[in-house]
């Protein structure tokens, strides 16, 4: 029990620390709620996932629940701009399944190539696009099609509906969801690549 709330303290001052210093790049002053978590993973076919992508990890709320549902031979990639975040994640994910790279989402075609793989089965984000710097949010999203599987889809969990409108330019089958359990609740969106 002292391990856990060790462990939550270390990670919310961590957060708050990110938050602190990159206030536009951080989604939350707080990390995402398990009922979130859950609905935002709930669609994703785990049985044919290979590499599952992540933006803007923060202190790994995601990563955790990820790793329990991927399979044996698939892998976790996250990047984050935030070298306090990546640094953390490194020290506390001992998952030979897991790469925390320190970079821009735009640049993930980049990325998942430079660490072996051809594409990307599904890549989640909470990066809040209502406040990234101008073009950031659109370049992001066309760079997440392109590197994305055909069938494979785009997770994004907002407090705006910006992204949706970005999405809408590369994916033609968007679903929306909302969960009103998470400070503050939140906007769902799962963009689906054509087959």
């Amino acid at each position: 029990m002292a391990e856990k709330i060790s462990r939550f303290s270390d990670q919310a001052g961590v957060f708050f620390q990110g938050f602190v210093k990159h206030p536009r790049m951080v989604g939350s002053i707080i990390p995402s709620s398990r009922f979130t978590v859950n609905k935002m993973l709930a669609p994703v076919d785990w049985a044919n996932c290979r590499l599952f992508v992540e933006y803007g990890p923060g202190v790994g709320t995601f990563c955790r629940p990820v790793l329990e549902r991927l399979p044996a031979g698939a892998a976790l990639l996250v990047i984050d701009t935030n070298p306090l975040y990546i640094d953390y994640l490194n020290r506390t994910i001992a998952d030979s399944r897991f790469t925390a790279v320190l970079g821009s989402a735009a640049d993930v075609e980049q990325i998942v190539r430079q660490s072996g793989h051809g594409h990307a089965d599904y890549i989640l984000s909470g990066l809040p696009f209502s406040t990234l710097p101008d073009g950031v949010g659109p370049a992001i999203v066309k760079a997440t099609h392109a590197v994305l599987r055909p069938g494979g889809a785009f997770l994004v969990y907002q407090f705006s509906a910006k992204a949706r409108s970005y999405m809408a330019r590369h994916f033609t089958s968007i679903d929306s969801g909302f969960e009103f359990w998470n400070v503050l609740p939140c906007r769902l969106f799962w963009g689906w690549k054509s087959e």
